[in-house]
């Protein structure tokens, strides 16, 4: 179902209200609502891989639930998903990263 007015937009919107009042203390996130998929509130975490994890544990979403990946021509970057029933809506979680092997050769500790 492709939400064509605001009102249809209405789940994802109260549901990061929820999130809000429910973890006012977690970290800050980038927010993505899409009219395309107005079921699913994707919360976006770069370069900060604890933010996940303390929204993972906060949402008792598994860690066998993570997906890992690497995109970019050289694989440099990392992405962990975990996605979960959050009210009436799905949370995704993304969390992008130096990948291990390009920290290393830069010279940056992991």
């Amino acid at each position: 179902m492709r939400a064509s007015t605001v009102n249809d937009l209405r789940a994802p919107l109260e549901t990061l209200r929820f999130l809000a009042d429910e973890f006012p203390d977690l970290p800050a996130a980038d927010v993505h609502v899409s009219r395309l998929f107005p079921d699913r509130v994707e919360l976006s975490f770069h370069d900060d891989l604890g933010a996940f994890e303390a929204w993972r544990a906060a949402l008792a979403i598994g860690p066998d639930a993570v997906r890992f990946g690497t995109q970019g021509a050289d694989d440099s970057t990392m992405n962990l998903r975990a996605e979960g029933p959050y009210g009436a809506c799905t949370l995704s979680l993304v969390a992008y990263a130096p990948a291990p092997s390009a920290l290393l050769a830069t010279g940056v500790a992991a």
